[in-house]
């Protein structure tokens, strides 16, 4: 009698298929997504794990102070550190003298840490199997230290050394694209040369070999001839949206909304899977400075509005949605949630930074 054949559900799960290899730059998530990292490690915590591929991520710029900028140069230089192809569209005549200003990738804190001396190294008694990874793995395909984890990998996500320009081999790549929309009268232009960018980059159920970075600065500044047709701009979004989408890469839009009416601004929002603005900090705002704590070291503010949702409709809640932007040591960018500094409960003031238990001016019940 012949062996009877056990029924698969066609729910059930395939557990033969191998988990489809990644390229550099590029990692898993749920429900079959594929991140791409934003360039800022707190960011990408913060998302959940960076940028989906196909998403549209949008970024409402500051009319008092370009941080956006800060946002947009890590994003693009994370990508040329990973190969990764780059399509730039800028309101300057000369887009490329703008990737002069891109940051270079400091040295990673794992190779720091696991850095020491040979006489160090031969006191390891109980972990001498971890002997054989130091030192192989601590230089990179260009020779530099902090680009390779100790398992030889480039590292999801760098931080930057602001202070420190990229170096020109990262530049003069054949990968990398620029566009001066100054002068164009339609975005006809720019949507042929994004459908050809994205069209390098076909989705498919295998492996992602490769993904492309979209950056358009200041969609809709004035030097620019279509800046009055919101309706067209209105389009070749969609439009855009639609390319990312059926393509491996992420497109990241920063437009200033106060130069768009209101009902506009909100079609905008709409249309990004991913929304954040950023906004300056007021010169010397007393009231704010009592209330939160680090206050000098802060140089504006980040909020998320909108994480993208792809493959699921289950809703992304966040801690928090308001995060400080910091400088840490002036050449690293840094996301924190904001901390309220404590405050007297007899006088309402509060104690900064104070180092003893009585840090207000005036004398409260609760003082010892």
């Amino acid at each position: 009698m012949a062996a009877a054949k056990t029924r698969a559900s066609s729910f059930s799960r395939n557990l033969s298929a191998a988990a489809p290899s990644q390229g550099p730059g590029l990692k898993c998530g749920p429900n079959g997504l594929v991140f791409l990292s934003s360039g800022i490690p707190d960011l990408d915590k913060i998302l959940g794990g960076g940028f989906p591929l196909g998403s549209l991520v949008m970024v409402m710029e500051d009319a008092e102070a370009p941080h956006h900028m800060l946002l947009l140069r890590n994003f693009m230089a994370q990508g040329l550190v990973h190969n990764q192809p780059l399509l730039y569209a800028s309101p300057a005549r000369d887009p490329r003298g703008f990737l002069g200003t891109l940051p270079s990738p400091a040295a990673s804190k794992d190779n720091k840490s696991y850095e020491t001396d040979p006489d160090q190294e031969k006191g390891l008694r109980i972990a001498w199997q971890y002997k054989k990874y130091f030192g192989e793995n601590q230089l990179n395909f260009d020779g530099q230290k902090g680009s390779l984890s100790l398992d030889g990998k480039h590292e999801y996500s760098n931080e930057f050394d602001l202070r420190k320009p990229l170096d020109r081999h990262f530049l003069n790549r054949q990968h990398v694209d620029c566009v001066s929309i100054q002068d164009s009268p339609d975005l006809s232009v720019l949507r042929d040369r994004c459908s050809t960018f994205s069209s390098q980059f076909p989705r498919n159920d295998g492996s992602v070999s490769c993904a492309g970075r979209i950056a358009i600065q200041s969609f809709c500044a004035p030097q620019c001839a279509y800046s009055n047709m919101e309706w067209d701009m209105l389009s070749f979004i969609r439009s855009l949206k639609s390319m990312v989408r059926s393509s491996n890469s992420v497109a990241i839009i920063t437009f200033p909304p106060s130069l768009l009416s209101p009902s506009f601004c909100k079609r905008w929002q709409h249309m990004a899977d991913t929304l954040l603005s950023v906004k300056a900090i007021p010169d010397e705002d007393k009231d704010l400075a009592q209330l939160l704590t680090g206050y000098q070291e802060m140089v504006g503010f980040l909020n998320v509005h909108k994480v993208a949702r792809i493959n699921t409709q289950v809703p992304v809640i966040l801690e928090a949605t308001t995060f400080s932007i910091k400088l840490q040591k002036r050449r690293y960018l840094v996301l924190e949630c904001l901390n309220q500094a404590p405050v007297d409960g007899s006088s309402g003031t509060s104690y900064g930074t104070s180092g003893s238990c009585s840090g207000s001016s005036k004398a409260g019940n609760l003082d010892f």
